[in-house]
């Protein structure tokens, strides 16, 4: 998935932490609540403003960072 459009890193906004699409709800956020059980639809549900195109952005960017190589500045 193509997450370019979506997930944003703004210096000034939220420590520089990877976001939705420049709003204050960071990718960290949106992995947290899938991990502490909360379903795509209760996070919906909650933040409204957030798309389940957004949280499959936030699980794909989530991936790509886990499959980097400590040091492999390619990645």
């Amino acid at each position: 998935m193509d997450y370019s459009s979506i997930i944003t890193i703004e210096p000034g906004k939220r420590g520089g932490k990877p976001c939705i699409r420049g709003m204050r709800i960071t990718v960290s956020d949106v992995l947290g609540w899938l991990a502490s059980g909360m379903s795509v639809q209760e996070i919906i549900e909650d933040f409204p403003e957030i798309t389940e195109e957004d949280i499959r952005a936030c699980l794909a960017f989530g991936s790509d960072l886990a499959s980097r190589v400590p040091g492999d500045q390619a990645a």
